[in-house]
């Protein structure tokens, strides 16, 4: 391309050709430099939400197995606030760019990917980073093709809660059709699924929530019983809701300053799935006698970190038994929540409102506008 234009240039004049030279060269640098770099989100130290910006970052490249994924659309998770603040790294290897999910179309196919995608596939991915960006690379066994009738914002809500909520309720907590189970924070995008993932299973959810609006979306979910944790003790509510029996399964995402109550409500040889720390991580009191007491499985799980293998055999199983009940018209039918979508410039406001509990369900950042390519 630089031969060319120097041809180009020394037919002009002498004084011409190198003021021209020096402008062509520059344009085409200049579309070199937005064809290999991307805008992304960026954090410039640890802290609060008021350190994320977007500016322009390298463009992945896919690496053996991968796949370059054009994004639409991405969101905001639990995970991102706490690496913002320095508390939770990205795994090795992992992009240090936050976001864990996103959906968009294939741009690019790496070296030894066995055929399952093509370019201009659309799509949606389970990532342990990376996502808040407008290209993302990622292994092509953590995509799930987006289902027909749904548009990129609504796909962006599902892999990253909607994976975890089936990984906690079947893979770890082995829900049972016909038990009762505890979702905590019944209004995040992990209880909004989990609530769901629940009924389609045959199983009982019971939530509780901090306001009468989380509430009522988990009601209109299908729990059948959803109890506000500001408002007295849960605990007894629940017992009572089971006739003195206790549940089955607890989906725990808060922690220490819930312990003594999932203790209370958790039936014989119930199974306690810890999963997050937001009520904290000490605990004083005799907890570990009554774990004996009561035969109680404490399972503590993570989902960032686990192994590819782990995750594309996740994604499997949640594409088979999950993902079809997302198409509008069957016997069940399965709906991201989304509480609202902002542009992706607007992160630092994405992130103060997930930190402040303002949002019923996931919280979406959409990258780029394509209006006449919805599905």
């Amino acid at each position: 391309m630089l031969g060319v234009v120097q041809r180009h240039c020394r037919q002009l004049q002498p004084g011409l050709s190198h003021v021209l030279f020096a402008v062509l060269l520059s344009r085409l640098c200049t579309k070199t430099t937005a064809m290999s770099d991307m805008q992304a989100v960026v954090l410039q130290q640890p802290g609060g939400p008021d350190n994320l910006s977007v500016g322009r970052v390298a463009k992945p490249q896919p690496q053996s197995g991968e796949v370059l994924l054009k994004v639409f659309a991405t969101a905001v998770n639990r995970a991102d606030t706490l690496q913002r603040k320095g508390l939770y790294p990205p795994p090795k290897g992992a992009s240090d760019i936050l976001g864990l999910e996103a959906a968009g179309k294939v741009d690019e196919l790496g070296p030894d990917c066995k055929g399952r995608w093509k370019h201009g596939d659309k799509v949606m991915a389970l990532l342990p980073g990376g996502g808040n960006a407008e290209f993302v690379t990622v292994d092509e066994d953590h995509l799930m093709a987006i289902p027909e009738g749904m548009t990129y914002q609504e796909a962006a809500a599902i892999p990253e809660v909607w994976l975890t909520a089936y990984q906690l309720l079947h893979l770890v907590g082995g829900l049972q059709e016909g038990e009762t189970v505890l979702i905590h924070a019944g209004g995040s995008g992990v209880g909004t699924a989990a609530t769901q993932l629940s009924r389609l299973a045959g199983a009982r959810p019971i939530i509780t929530a901090g306001t009468p609006d989380k509430l009522q979306k988990a009601t209109d979910l299908g729990a059948v019983a959803a109890f506000n944790y500001k408002e007295g003790e849960f605990a007894q509510k629940v017992l009572d809701e089971t006739n003195g029996k206790g549940v089955d399964v607890i989906l725990d995402c808060v922690g220490a300053s819930f312990w003594q109550q999932n203790v209370r409500c958790l039936a014989l040889e119930g199974r306690w799935v810890l999963y997050g720390l937001l009520g904290g991580g000490s605990i004083d009191g005799d907890l570990l006698s009554q774990v004996l007491r009561k035969r109680i499985n404490l399972l503590g799980t993570t989902l960032r970190t686990r192994s590819k293998q782990y995750k594309a055999s996740l994604v499997k199983s949640f594409s088979e038994r999950a993902l079809p009940h997302f198409v509008s018209g069957g016997s069940v039918q399965l709906r991201p929540i989304i509480d609202r979508v902002v542009p992706l410039q607007d992160i630092s406001q994405a992130h103060s409102c997930m930190e402040d509990n303002k949002n019923t369900g996931k919280i979406v950042l959409s990258v780029r506008e394509d209006e006449h390519d919805e599905l």
